[in-house]
């Protein structure tokens, strides 16, 4: 009878700690909350988003800033330019930097007389002429001669398109 009633109170006792377990696992408010549904926010008002474009105008510049702007993103491209054409050098970064000083010594151009802008458009031609030589040499075989040619047009616009050259032309 004594192991009668120990399995009795041993059933007894798992089947309680069975239903405590029971109501605290389904009892516990933080474990209901995981597996109830969140309702949709649906009724909620959506607000449209409406963009104004507003144009800022930069700080008002001289020509003369300008051009000293322009001339100056010109040159550190093309000497960027210079940099890259290194042997082993990027190909991406050779377009990207050609690419930028042709439209700095564009933008330079709308700056000036009709007569220097001759020879803004005859440097342009030239470095349209290496942009093609940069581009069609995508394996950097050629990248010596076409350095040189790039360091010999720096020279040039330096020597003839600086500022203290140009002054008198500005429009």
């Amino acid at each position: 009878m004594n192991i009668k009633n120990l399995e009795f109170k041993i059933k007894v006792l798992f089947l309680a700690v069975s239903c405590w377990m029971l109501v605290f696992l389904l009892g516990c408010e933080a474990f209901v909350r995981k597996f109830t549904r969140k309702p949709q926010k649906e009724d909620l008002p959506r607000q449209e988003l409406v963009l104004v474009p507003q144009e800022y105008s930069g700080p008002q510049m001289t020509k003369e800033e300008l051009y000293r702007h322009y001339f100056l993103y010109w040159k550190s491209w093309h000497g960027e330019l210079i940099v890259s054409l290194y042997p082993q050098g990027n190909h991406k970064k050779q377009m990207e930097c050609i690419n930028e000083a042709i439209k700095n010594l564009t933008k330079t151009k709308g700056l000036l007389s009709a007569e220097r802008n001759k020879e803004v458009d005859a440097y342009l031609l030239q470095l349209e002429n290496l942009k093609d030589l940069i581009s069609r040499d995508v394996y950097g075989n050629n990248t010596v001669n076409t350095r040189a040619k790039a360091e010999q047009l720096k020279r040039n616009i330096l020597r003839d398109l600086s500022y203290s050259e140009i002054k008198e032309s500005l429009i």
